[in-house]
């Protein structure tokens, strides 16, 4: 079997993969919504993998790797190995968990950090009410993730939250940065007790809290919260879309708190994870297989955490459909160092039309239950799915 074309097309705002072969098997995968940008970043690597066998996806990952990097950069190269895996499992007609090594579970928790309505605002009441809301979704979550500090934007609607002036009003990947006021710091005190009221001990909180702190704060902040028992406090000094680590730092904080630390949904490769993993320097790692490079880079990074004592909770929200699939898919292998992923949903609602194969309903109980058909156990419907290409993607399918 032969690759023969690489194709990208977006659906919705999300760039989406084929990769095409001469014994008539696809193989399908998605970037984050937030990512329509990355097409033609996608369409440059077609010419270094036309020819190679899509089921040796090592030896094609050998070829297009080293051209990926930190959150987003690393987007494009993530896709096509996901997109590999697919094909490999619809030829050997198995689940790509098989090829992976096999389940170590029935069903995987999901955690939910997307399916939710908008915060009304800031206050106590406002995060007591949202969370209330995400824990009656149908799904049954067990596990709520909730924005606060800069993220979400709390530092623009709550005044006098830190000693900086606000420079990137809201445009994505970038984050305000500075030390914050003692009412700020209160104030998200008084936040999180309002969530934790409404969570009892009957659901775990998470808190996705930046980037942009500083140690200082943060280790404040974590101090003060361990009564609480958190699941973790999220990327609070490096994070999302920033293109470097900063394990040392993250290393004093963890060391000075029991409230456990997370990071690393922007990380690019296992080679990135390795200051974090072993000098221990946070609790909890959530890579993200649509950046990190794909499945089994994600599963590599899980064992090594495991063996040094770190928990791991993908990312994956803006994943869409595809990514929730192969979430599904990996996850199912991954060592008992496994708390959740990060639920993605379909956006627009139409990807519920034009993808087959989920259960319905998708999650039961806060879990979703891992399928036996081949490759990442979904597909997508052409006829269906073609009304919403653009006439510049008109034969994607074709």
């Amino acid at each position: 079997m032969k690759i023969t074309d690489l194709k990208c097309a977006m659906l919705g705002s999300s760039p989406v993969v084929r990769i095409v072969t001469d014994a008539g098997i696809d193989g399908f995968a998605q970037a984050e919504s937030w990512k329509p940008f990355l097409k033609p970043l996608v369409l440059q690597l077609r010419d270094k993998i036309v020819g190679l066998d899509p089921t040796d996806v090592e030896q094609v990952m050998l070829h297009i790797r080293h051209l990926g990097g930190f959150k987003p950069w690393g987007a494009a190269v993530s896709v096509v190995e996901i997109a590999l895996w697919d094909i490999a499992g619809k030829a050997a007609g198995l689940p790509v968990y098989k090829l992976l090594g096999g389940k170590q579970r029935d069903r995987v928790r999901v955690y939910n950090g997307g399916k939710r309505e908008p915060l009304t605002g800031f206050s106590p009441e406002d995060y007591a009410r949202n969370t209330a809301a995400m824990l009656m979704q149908e799904e049954g979550f067990t596990i709520v993730k909730q924005p606060i500090g800069f993220h979400g934007r709390m530092e623009a609607g709550v005044a006098n939250f830190f000693y900086g002036d606000r420079m990137f009003c809201g445009q994505h990947g970038t984050h305000e940065r500075g030390v914050l006021s003692e009412y700020g710091l209160a104030h998200m005190a008084d936040c999180v007790q309002a969530m934790k009221e409404v969570t009892g001990d009957r659901a775990g909180l998470a808190l996705d809290c930046g980037p942009g702190w500083t140690v200082g704060d943060a280790t404040r902040f974590a101090i003060g919260v361990e009564k609480h028992s958190l699941l973790w406090l999220e990327d609070l000094l490096s994070g999302d879309y920033v293109p470097y680590v900063d394990a040392d730092l993250y290393a004093g904080l963890t060391r000075a708190t029991t409230t456990p630390i997370h990071t690393g949904e922007q990380i690019y490769l296992r080679q990135n994870f390795r200051p974090l993993i072993e000098t221990k320097a946070v609790n909890v790692i959530g890579p993200d297989p649509c950046d990190v490079g794909g499945l089994a880079e994600l599963k590599w990074i899980a064992e090594y955490a495991d063996l040094h004592g770190i928990q791991i909770a993908p990312h994956g929200i803006a994943n869409g459909l595809l990514g929730l699939a192969a979430l599904v898919q990996v996850c199912a292998t991954l060592p008992r160092n496994f708390i959740a992923f990060e639920y993605p949903v379909g956006e627009p609602d139409w990807w519920y039309d034009i993808v087959d194969g989920f259960p319905e309903p998708i999650v039961r109980d806060g879990h979703v239950a891992v399928p036996d058909t081949p490759g990442l156990g979904i597909t997508i419907n052409p006829a269906k799915a073609g009304k919403y290409l653009s006439p510049e993607d008109g034969a994607f399918f074709d």
